[in-house]
């Protein structure tokens, strides 16, 4: 593997054998640099000066959208709320928050092995398997014919949120909160309930954010652990 790569595997890798409790609410972005993140940006691996996709800028964190790429958490959680509080702010864009990530680029040479939570303009709140599995009620009407599910490849990998209109036009401030515990994933967007899975192949590991082609500002990131999911 070349030299970029085999640091992500092994970044990776210590991040799974780490402790994933934790007792307190913690702010994941403290305002001022990305302490606590590392990302791994395959472009880098043939260009090390390469721009940077993650930046902090007027105290916020942004995704610049390219080069290609995530944002990972160096630490592992279980049993945890995410809030973040993000903006597509001059035109609509994709982005998505990854939970339960861990083998670095197990999709498509880029993508963690994760459960994205999407961000994407008028998708915010879909499910996309990411070589993990997640169930959802009503199954075959929000992820199509049983013998395309997949986690990988050309398979269907997209399970669609519960309602539409659940994001607040290109400029504002929207909130998205994902609770994970146990095997369990619920999302929320701008406080409606957006998704809700049960049976994830998965229940720990580290948190990510995308850049996926659209500049994203981010001005919260907040993180606690929870013992029970929330009401609808």
């Amino acid at each position: 593997m070349k030299p970029n790569v085999t640091k992500a595997v092994l970044i990776g890798l210590l991040c799974l054998s780490s402790s994933v409790s934790f007792a307190q609410k913690r702010n994941l972005f403290n305002g001022k640099d990305l302490t606590g993140w590392h990302s791994d940006v395959p472009d880098k691996d043939k260009n090390p000066d390469i721009k940077p996709s993650f930046i902090v800028r007027n105290g916020l964190l942004v995704s610049m959208g390219d080069p290609r790429g995530h944002l990972i958490t160096d630490a592992n959680y279980k049993n945890y709320s995410i809030e973040v509080q993000y903006r597509f702010s001059a035109k609509p864009g994709n982005c998505g928050v990854l939970v339960h990530a861990s083998t670095p680029r197990a999709l498509y040479g880029m993508f963690p092995k994760s459960i994205e939570v999407q961000m994407q303009d008028k998708n915010a709140g879909d499910f996309w398997c990411i070589e993990e599995d997640i169930t959802v009620p009503d199954m075959e009407a929000r992820r199509g014919p049983k013998e395309n599910w997949g986690i990988n490849g050309k398979k269907q990998r997209r399970i669609k949120k519960l309602a539409d209109s659940l994001e607040n036009p290109v400029g504002e401030w929207n909130k998205m909160v994902v609770e994970c515990l146990d095997d369990k994933v619920k999302v929320w967007v701008n406080d409606k309930l957006a998704n809700y899975g049960t049976n994830c192949t998965a229940q720990s590991g580290q948190i990510a954010l995308q850049a996926e082609g659209s500049e994203v500002e981010f001005r919260k990131v907040v993180l606690k652990p929870i013992k029970k999911l929330s009401k609808d």
